[in-house]
């Protein structure tokens, strides 16, 4: 029997209509254009507005791939939506973007892995259309981070944004997706975090103590170690070298940890997807925005290979090698 790979079809983005610039921070705390620009590349970023939700840019985003790609919501055998700001505890807010694109039967969950979530879902949708379980996977990354900061605190409050990406996949003959690979290591929770909870409880502090708290020079060191070994790892999974490399496109936290990760894989910087800049950290919206911009710049071409990754809260990581 022949093998079964995943492709992707199509992709799609959202961003909310509001921007806020640096200069506009420059109002709330006690921080510059040229500081922030510096140590993270970011000069603006997109906030949801008053009613906006995650699922609402989910939604938006999973509409512009599916017309895209063609297909019909009803074809779809799986949604999933990676996110750590999801619209409520439950339904997921994969069940929710699921009725409203009129999907309504298949599965749909959410996946949780901080900005490595839509690396996650991705691998999680190439392993169900590798085993032929499904055809067609509609895989989301969408955050409404914003939510969670604490617009007094300047080392975090300029480092977010929201914004939401999809991509359509399809069972195919050929690659599609060469390899995943995915990891975690809790051990580090408390340098990135947000420490409340249904379960653990909330606060009595402004919004119920639910702000994103970061040790960022420990995240910062980790991560390109981190990164580091998985670009190793996805490579010889894939059974491919640096030079096999079309375009990395990488998480858009940092442009210091993405420069990190193009000087290991030898890579110029016009062979990068930068787009942190025009909307800061995403978190799972991040990846899936790049390669939607990518993409419809005519920057990708199909049958060039790309190197997806991501790093985020948990500490997770994870990646993937695949043939556009």
């Amino acid at each position: 029997m022949a093998p079964i790979y995943s492709r992707i079809i199509a992709t799609g983005s959202a961003l909310p209509e509001r921007v806020v610039s640096n200069a506009d921070l420059e109002k709330i705390v006690d921080t510059s254009d040229e500081w922030i620009r510096t140590r993270t590349g970011i000069r603006q970023r997109h906030i949801a507005a008053e009613g906006q939700t995650t699922g609402d840019l989910a939604f938006l985003a999973a509409q512009r791939a599916l017309e895209t790609a063609g297909v019909k919501a009803a074809e779809l055998d799986l949604i999933v939506v990676g996110t750590t700001t999801p619209d409520l505890i439950f339904p997921s807010t994969a069940c929710l973007v699921q009725d409203r694109l009129g999907a309504n039967g298949c599965p749909a969950f959410d996946v949780n892995a901080a900005c490595s979530g839509f690396m996650y879902s991705l691998g999680i949708a190439d392993k169900f259309i590798r085993s032929g379980q499904s055809k067609k996977v509609l895989v989301i990354g969408a955050e409404t981070l914003t939510r969670m900061i604490d617009w007094n605190e300047r080392e975090t409050c300029v480092l977010f944004g929201d914004g939401a990406g999809a991509v359509v996949l399809e069972a195919a003959s050929e690659p599609g997706v060469y390899a995943t690979c995915m990891h975690a290591d809790g051990g580090y929770k408390e340098l990135l975090w947000n420490p409340v909870g249904v379960s653990a409880g909330f606060s009595d502090e402004p919004n119920h103590g639910v702000r994103i708290k970061m040790a960022g020079r420990e995240v910062f060191k980790v991560a390109v170690k981190t990164l580091d070994s998985l670009v190793d790892e996805t490579l010889q999974a894939a059974g491919m070298h640096e030079s096999d490399i079309d375009w990395l496109i990488p998480h858009q936290a940092n442009l210091r940890i993405i420069e990190a990760t193009a000087k290991r894989l030898q890579m110029p910087m016009e062979r990068v997807i930068v787009t942190v800049d025009q909307h800061a950290n995403t978190s799972s919206g991040s990846v899936p925005l790049a390669l939607d911009y990518a993409v419809r710049s005519g920057k990708v071409q199909r049958g060039q290979n790309l190197l997806l990754e991501a790093f985020g809260g948990g500490f997770t990581w994870a990646s993937a090698l695949l043939r556009y």
